[in-house]
């Protein structure tokens, strides 16, 4: 892989971000994608630039506002509360399709720029039930992209079978621990770094963060 040139997915978050150093450890050349549904916060998307620019990957910012059209749910929209699945239910938090949606197209874009990896910071460990972010999932559209543009893509998700804390310990691991805490934004409120610490993503991020800290000690 040393050699290869990789995709990563990227929404300037904490998960999306420790990928990004991952792919830059592993890849000879590493571009970033980051999708405009429209989602609740731009600020999201002025992040992802900010990080892009400082690690000097070359970054793609594509309109996909029809998933906003599509896919009313409390990341779209201003007036749907933020909450967590009850009763088996997934949380108002969960756009249909998303991640369909976003490696399709990180597929296409890949097959553009001659890259032949994509990454991926979905994981099945702290994934809220989302059926997007399952490894079957991931591996079943690989072959599916595979199939569809006559390639060999490798889907790569760096986070899948690893929890909150030991995705900060990865990011340790990458020297970039300092970084990720403090220039990513995971809140669902749009506040950078530990966030608002109220929302579920600020909550699940802040434990992780705890349980690593407390480990080293």
């Amino acid at each position: 892989m040393k050699h290869d040139k990789a995709v990563v997915v990227f929404s300037g978050g904490q998960d999306s971000t420790t990928c990004l150093f991952w792919a830059l450890k592993n890849f000879k050349e590493v571009e970033a994608v980051t999708f405009d549904y429209g989602q609740r916060h731009a600020l999201e998307i002025e992040c992802a630039k900010q990080i892009a620019q400082e690690l000097n990957v070359r970054h793609h910012i594509l309109n996909m506002s029809l998933l906003n059209q599509l896919a009313p749910n409390a990341l779209t929209r201003d007036d749907i509360e933020i909450k967590e699945g009850e009763e088996g239910e997934l949380p108002s938090t969960f756009v249909p399709g998303r991640n369909l949606v976003f490696l399709s197209f990180a597929g296409i874009l890949a097959s553009q720029i001659g890259a032949k990896h994509i990454v991926t910071g979905v994981c099945e460990t702290d994934f809220s039930g989302y059926p997007d972010c399952r490894d079957a999932f991931v591996k079943s559209l690989n072959v599916t992209l595979n199939l569809s543009m006559d390639t060999s893509f490798v889907i790569h998700t760096p986070l899948m079978w690893i929890d909150k804390a030991e995705t900060w310990a990865l990011a340790d691991q990458l020297g970039a621990f300092d970084f990720v805490r403090q220039k990513t934004l995971t809140c669902y409120n749009g506040i950078i770094a530990d966030g608002c610490g109220e929302c579920p993503a600020c909550k699940l991020r802040l434990q992780g963060m705890e349980a690593y800290v407390q480990s080293l000690k």
